[in-house]
């Protein structure tokens, strides 16, 4: 099961990760074809400013913050592995 906290940080790490394709001096071997393709899918990637805006409309589907109970998160694992 995919939380929303989860969702929104799978997000927001993949941009970070497309903007890494696209700088040489972070990625110095990274083919230039896998560059150009990185910076076409961040040409129209959410932004964290998006991602923020969808969180507060969508709150069952993106969640900017972690839970702040570890157990419940536990129990919800755990509740799931029954299913």
């Amino acid at each position: 099961m995919t939380l929303p906290y989860e969702r929104y940080h799978a997000v927001t790490r993949t941009e970070q990760f497309l903007k890494e394709l696209c700088d040489p001096k972070k990625t110095p071997r990274v083919p230039k074809d896998i560059r150009q393709q990185a910076y076409h899918c961040l040409h129209h990637y959410p932004s964290k400013q998006n991602m923020d805006v969808a969180a507060t409309l969508s709150p069952t589907v993106f969640e900017t913050n972690d839970p702040i109970d570890k157990l419940t998160l536990l129990i919800l694992d755990y509740e799931e592995g029954r299913k």
